[in-house]
């Protein structure tokens, strides 16, 4: 069975750049042309990066980042996944990683190909976490980068950690969300402590002047929803 028809029920399919996409529930994407697996801003030991300076929150975040990567890496058991960029918040973020939770990225990482794209929290990333480090990288018609650059990209990215906010029948929801013009996308945050920027914040105008589409993440389905539907905070 593959991996298209096996996640059918927890994915929304877009083409991208004149690739066929399939956008999860979990906030991956998988590109089925590459066999290939994509996560964005995991952020692993932002609590006890915070708790270095004083603001104590409780430290389950890499462990629960860890569980959401392991469920939809095993879902799609992919070639090669792809993490693009902030996967570790700090620095100092792979040293302070516990015993356990390095034997469950290990585990992750077993048998298929692993590659950190490098992001501004990341941008130096010691051999021991395994996999291979690149700055950035191209699948097929597609660049693969931490930062969107401004202008017309065919691009996947991450760096925003955009969140859609619609308000019917008088109740607001906020959630994450995967934004796209058909050639450019910026993915939502997996990380547990990630946060998110609104979709109509000025930062996206840049990368979608023609506009967007946010497909915004549900308990049970993803949302196709146009801009002009989105709300402020």
């Amino acid at each position: 069975m593959t991996a298209l028809r096996k996640n059918k029920e927890t994915t929304h399919e877009i083409e991208l750049a004149g690739q066929l996409a399939l956008l999860d529930l979990s906030g991956g994407l998988y590109l089925p042309a590459h066999d290939a697996l994509l996560v964005a801003d995991l952020h692993f030991e932002k609590g006890s990066s915070f708790a270095r300076r004083g603001m104590m929150l409780p430290p389950y975040d890499t462990r629960e980042t860890l569980s959401a990567l392991s469920d939809v890496v095993s879902r799609f058991d992919p070639r090669v996944v792809i993490a693009l960029g902030d996967s570790f918040h700090d620095i100092g973020g792979p040293d302070r990683l516990g015993d356990e939770e390095r034997a469950t990225l290990s585990g992750i990482q077993a048998g298929r190909e692993w590659i950190w794209v490098t992001g501004n929290h990341d941008r130096i990333l010691p051999d021991s976490i395994g996999g291979q480090v690149v700055e950035e990288m191209n699948l097929g018609s597609l660049t693969l980068r931490h930062e969107p650059e401004a202008g017309e990209q065919a691009e996947i990215a991450g760096h925003l950690h955009p969140v859609g906010k619609v308000v019917m029948r008088g109740r607001a929801t906020r959630r994450r969300c995967f934004l796209t013009d058909g050639k450019r996308c910026v993915m939502p945050a997996l990380g547990a402590y990630a946060g998110g920027l609104n979709a109509c914040d000025a930062a996206f105008k840049p990368l979608f002047p023609k506009g967007f589409t946010a497909h915004l993440i549900g308990t049970e389905r993803i949302f196709a929803i146009a801009k002009s539907m989105l709300c402020r905070d």
